[in-house]
């Protein structure tokens, strides 16, 4: 499903290129995992639909460069997790709403699950692990981004409505600056993907396309 036109802006590459500028700016890349984007993960072994992942892990990849390019920082994040600190919430989440708690035990620290998937980091990228959804709970991101004095950050990975929403929820409530790139993210279902973009567009984030942004990246 295609995102509303006018949802996305549009900004001129002037614009853009201070709001995201390299001193200020990281590219962050979200949960690109096996278990969350191979055939083979586990989301894969679920028969979910990894056709918009696919087509979003291209854009990221193209992302990446530009954002090296433009000596902008690039950062990793994905889901490792342990028993020992499995969530008590989500686990009763799932027992309450009928799912098997078990289901939940993916990205698992050791197993293939937790790799990374088509996209690597290089050295001098950063790379975050965390045990649930945020980019910020339970890792050093803020401590990071305000050493650096990073204030923006531009949003890319997946899933829209899970992992990339409540990221951009906590920036925001960081005061932090929040970019989207809306065709470089990805959901299972094309709905949850189109509506997560509304409500982050109405509340916390700009979205924007991969264009405008290596547009900005790109002007000098």
């Amino acid at each position: 499903m295609a995102l509303a036109e006018p949802l996305l802006n549009a900004l001129p590459a002037p614009v853009m290129a201070e709001a995201v500028s390299a001193a200020r700016t990281m590219l962050l890349v979200i949960d690109i995992q096996v278990d969350f984007a191979a055939p083979h993960g586990a989301m894969g072994r679920f028969g979910l639909d990894l056709a918009s992942t696919n087509a979003a892990i291209g854009r990221i990849a193209t992302l990446i460069e530009a954002a090296r390019a433009a000596s902008v920082t690039v950062g990793f994040a994905r889901v490792v997790t342990r028993p020992e600190t499995d969530s008590r919430a989500l686990r009763l989440l799932y027992e309450r709403t009928g799912r098997d708690p078990a289901s939940a035990a993916i990205c698992r620290f050791g197993t293939e699950g937790a790799d990374y998937w088509v996209l690597e980091p290089q050295p001098g990228d950063l790379e975050i692990a965390k045990p649930l959804y945020s980019c910020f709970t339970g890792t050093e991101l803020g401590a990071i981004l305000a050493e650096r004095g990073i204030d923006t950050l531009v949003l890319t990975g997946m899933t829209t409505e899970c992992c990339v929403d409540s990221t951009a929820r906590d920036a925001f409530h960081r005061d932090l600056n929040v970019f989207v790139v809306a065709d470089a993210c990805a959901a299972y279902d094309d709905e949850e993907h189109v509506a997560a973009l509304r409500a982050l567009a109405g509340n916390c984030a700009v979205l924007v396309d991969s264009d405008t942004v290596m547009a900005g990246w790109r002007h000098r």
